[in-house]
C-alpha cells in the first residue's frame, strides 16, 4: 500500500515501510507513528492540502437515482416532438445498446413545455420553476455519456470509476487527498431520500483505501448515526472509560504492528464520542429562521430532500468536506409525466433554495454543488402496443447522452456545454465522459486527478482509471 502523490515498492516489513515513507495524504497518523509509536494523531485523515490550487473546499453532490429524463428537463428537441410516435429511422439505432426496449422502435417527443430563463437562457422544463430562477448561476451540460446501461453498474462507475464494486467511492478518493477539517464531524457524510439505490453502499464504500475515508450515512429516524447513543446503563463517563481503555490496547498492538487500520479504529472511536455532542446539534433545526426553512420547503423533525439540502449547509458550515444526497425513484420507464413532475416537486424548490441559500452566506464560491444521475433516458417510447400507442408513457436507459449541472465553487455559471443530435440519441458536440467529470471536480478541489493514486495489489489506482481531462470550459 502507498500513498497519493509518493510511491514505495520493495520487500519490506510494514513498520519498516512506515519509517521510510511520509503519507502526506489519506493515513495521516503515520507522521506521528514516525515519532512516537505509542501514541496516534487524533484524526488520521487530515492532511493540509491537494496539489493544484483549490476553487472549492467543499462538494454538495446530488444524485438523482434512477435517471431522470434529460429530454423532459433540460434538452429540448423539437424535431422529436415533430416525429411524436414515427418509426424510429435505423440509422439512429445502430451500435447501440438499450437496457429493456427492443422489437419496432417509435420516437417519444417531450409532452413538456420549455423556456428560456436567466441571461444566459438556460432552457429549463416547466417542471422546475424554482431552479429556473438561478439559471444564470448553473453550469448545464448536455454531453455526459458513461459506459453501463444499468442501474448498480453505472452507479458504482459514476462513483468509482468501474463498473463492478470493491473500489474507492469519489467521496473516499477526495477525503483520501485532502483529509478533513472537521473534528467532531466525518469528512464524507450520505443523506438519503426515499429507498436506497441498487448499488447501495457501494456508492460511498472506501473500497481498498483506509476506511476511515467511508461514507457515513446520517439517518432522519432514531440516532442520526448507527450505534452513536450510549447502551442502555451506560453514562458518557462510563464510554469515557471504556474507550480510554480500548483506545490504550489498541495504541500498543498499533506500535507492534503499524497497521493504519488500527489508527482508523482508534481515531473513529474518539469522532463518535465527539459526535454524541455535534450530530444532534447538527439535525436540529431550530436555531434556523422561519425564512429559511420556508425557502427550502423543509418540515423539521421529518426525512426529505428539502431537509437534507437544509442539513447538506448546516454540514458546509461545520466544515465537512463531502455531502452525498442521494433521492430515489427517478427510475420512470412508465407513467413518464406524472411520475416526473411528482419527484421534479420534490427537489425543484430545495435544489435551488442550496444555491441561493450558500450564495447570500458567500459559500457558493468555495461549494460545489453537483446534481446528476447514473445516466440518461432515451428519446424512444417504452411500452409501445401493437398498434404502435405509447401504453405506458415511459423511457428506456440511456448511456450515450445525458444532462448534468454544476454550481459554485469555481463553476462559471450560465455556461451550456455540449449538444447532443436532433433526437438525443448521441453527443455532436464537446464530449463529456464520466471520467472528464471526475477530473475536473477533483481539479476544482486542487487535485490533479492523474496523481491521486493508490497502491493496491501491485497496481497503481486512481479515480479517473485511465482517461480523464479537466473540462476547462467549465471553469
Amino acid at each position: 500500500m502507498t500513498s497519493s502523490l509518493t510511491t514505495q515498492s520493495g520487500m519490506q516489513d510494514r513498520r519498516g515501510f512506515f519509517r521510510s515513507t511520509s503519507f502526506s495524504l489519506g493515513a495521516a497518523a503515520l507522521s506521528t507513528l514516525l515519532n512516537n509509536s505509542t501514541s496516534i494523531a487524533e484524526n488520521p485523515a487530515r492532511s493540509e492540502s491537494g496539489n493544484l490550487p483549490a476553487r472549492a473546499k467543499s462538494v454538495i453532490y446530488l444524485h438523482m437515482i434512477g435517471a431522470p429524463s434529460q429530454l423532459d428537463l433540460f434538452d429540448p428537441k423539437p424535431e422529436l416532438v415533430a416525429h411524436d410516435n414515427e418509426v424510429c429511422p435505423d440509422s439512429f439505432l445502430t451500435g447501440r445498446r438499450f437496457a429493456f426496449i427492443g422489437g419496432e422502435m417509435r420516437l417519444a417527443g417531450s409532452r413538456q413545455k420549455f423556456a428560456r430563463h436567466g441571461e444566459c437562457g438556460h432552457a429549463i422544463s416547466e417542471t422546475l420553476p424554482y431552479l429556473s430562477k438561478v439559471a444564470d448561476d448553473l453550469c448545464i451540460v448536455h454531453s455526459l455519456h458513461t459506459e453501463e446501461i444499468n442501474h448498480a453498474p453505472a452507479q458504482i462507475f459514476l462513483h468509482t470509476g468501474f463498473g463492478r464494486g470493491g473500489r474507492p467511492s469519489f467521496g473516499s478518493w477526495v477525503t483520501y487527498g485532502l483529509g478533513s477539517e472537521c473534528d467532531d464531524l466525518p469528512a464524507y457524510v450520505v443523506l438519503q431520500s426515499g429507498t436506497a439505490g441498487g448499488a447501495g453502499s457501494s456508492m460511498y464504500s472506501s473500497g481498498f483505501l483506509p476506511s476511515v475515508h467511508q461514507g457515513i450515512p446520517f439517518r432522519s429516524e432514531g440516532d442520526s448515526v448507527l450505534y452513536l447513543s450510549n447502551p442502555e446503563g451506560h453514562s458518557s463517563d462510563s464510554r469515557r472509560r471504556v474507550l480510554d481503555a480500548v483506545g490504550s490496547l489498541n495504541e500498543v498492538r498499533l506500535a507492534d504492528v503499524g497497521d493504519p487500520e488500527i489508527a482508523t479504529r482508534i481515531s473513529q472511536y474518539e469522532l463518535a464520542y465527539r459526535m454524541q455532542t455535534s450530530v444532534p446539534e447538527l439535525m436540529d433545526l431550530k436555531d434556523e429562521t422561519t425564512e429559511t426553512i420556508d425557502l427550502y420547503g423543509a418540515k423539521p423533525g421529518k426525512g426529505s430532500f428539502a431537509n437534507n439540502c437544509l442539513l447538506a449547509r448546516r454540514l458546509v458550515e461545520r466544515g465537512v468536506r463531502m455531502i452525498e444526497l442521494y433521492d430515489s425513484d427517478w427510475d420512470h420507464h412508465n407513467n413518464l409525466d406524472s411520475r416526473l413532475a411528482s419527484k421534479c416537486k420534490d427537489i425543484d424548490q430545495a435544489a435551488a433554495a442550496l444555491i441561493t441559500d450558500l450564495k447570500r452566506r458567500n459559500l457558493l464560491d468555495e461549494t460545489l454543488v453537483i446534481w446528476g444521475s447514473e445516466f440518461g433516458r432515451t428519446p424512444l417510447a417504452q411500452g409501445v402496443d401493437g398498434n404502435g400507442n405509447k401504453a405506458s408513457g415511459g423511457r428506456d436507459h440511456h448511456k450515450d447522452a445525458f444532462t448534468f449541472w454544476l454550481a459554485g465553487g469555481g463553476i462559471r455559471g450560465g455556461v451550456s456545454y455540449g449538444k447532443t443530435d436532433e433526437f438525443g440519441f448521441g453527443v455532436t458536440e464537446q464530449p463529456v465522459h464520466v471520467h472528464d467529470l471526475n477530473a475536473t471536480v477533483l481539479h476544482l478541489l486542487g487535485i490533479d486527478h492523474e496523481r491521486l493514486t493508490f497502491k493496491y495489489q501491485g497496481r497503481e489506482f486512481r479515480l479517473t482509471d485511465i482517461g480523464g481531462r479537466v473540462m476547462t470550459g467549465w471553469l
